[in-house]
């Protein structure tokens, strides 16, 4: 944790350019330099924003895929050590065999710390990519304990509550929530549904959603910071279009699940009635 215990983070809701990878690595750098002058110390970005989401097939998308070694992570990698922040951010991984995964990378000032694969693959998602097996990461950084996961991920409150089990102060989810309709007087399921993960795991949750068309699909521009109650703190924004949402975290609050005198969320799970 900072000395101060106080931790600012941003989300960068952005429109990346489905395969124009230059584009996205400069959109992406003057995101994270916006976000550490206005005093982010963890910056979120959107799921896949160094590729662009709606390959047509797996060639392109193998076209418009990185290493951990390639150059955006190493562009993110050189702004986390120049800013001294922590940046978690989506992109096409390319595997051993022409393989890909929906991957996100979490970088600070010591350099990659962690690769999560997404576990849980959305629609066509699953004809380009090879689903994750392993845990979201949970990291020990010096701004807190964070995780991290992907978008459809966050509808599984299994798969949520590992990372939490594992001592999470703050999970980041760089997402890409395609927009539907939904009455005119409620918020998005999927801001919904982060807030209730946020509550029932008293941990605060940064959900950062991309903006713009693509290819014929629009989407809920829904980035949201949560607090360990299911609050929003920032977000999500009403007018939608490109944002830089900040909110000032005191990530201790997450290690406390207590919720009455007699209750913790954590020590009275059954999880042998659980099945």
């Amino acid at each position: 944790m900072n000395t101060a215990k106080q931790t600012v983070v941003a989300c960068c809701q952005l429109a990346p350019k489905i395969g124009d990878l230059t584009f996205n690595r400069t959109l992406t750098e003057r995101a994270i330099r916006s976000a550490a002058l206005q005093g982010a110390h963890v910056v979120v970005l959107p799921e896949l924003v160094q590729s662009g989401y709606l390959f047509a097939d797996h060639r392109e998308a193998l076209s418009l895929s990185e290493t951990p070694e390639g150059p955006t992570l190493q562009r993110w990698g050189a702004l986390a050590r120049e800013l001294n922040i922590v940046v978690v951010g989506g992109f096409c991984e390319r595997l051993a065999g022409n393989e890909l995964a929906n991957s996100a990378a979490m970088i600070d000032a010591q350099g990659l710390r962690a690769v999560y694969r997404k576990a849980h693959l959305w629609d066509a998602e699953r004809e380009i990519f090879t689903a994750g097996t392993a845990a979201p990461p949970v990291v020990e950084t010096v701004h807190g304990r964070i995780g991290m996961l992907i978008c459809y991920d966050l509808e599984f409150p299994e798969w949520v509550r590992l990372p939490a089990l594992a001592g999470a102060d703050l999970l980041c989810a760089p997402v890409n929530w395609p927009d539907g309709p939904r009455p005119l007087t409620e918020r998005p399921a999927e801001v919904v549904r982060v807030q209730a993960n946020a509550s029932v795991n008293r941990m605060f949750v940064a959900a950062c959603d991309r903006h713009g068309h693509e290819r014929g699909v629009s989407w809920v521009q829904g980035s949201v910071i949560v607090d360990a109650d299911g609050y929003p703190l920032a977000g999500p924004a009403e007018q939608g279009g490109e944002q830089i949402l900040l909110a000032t975290l005191n990530l201790a609050e997450a290690r406390n699940k207590r919720i009455s005198e007699r209750n913790d969320l954590h020590r009275d799970r059954r999880p042998s009635l659980y099945g």
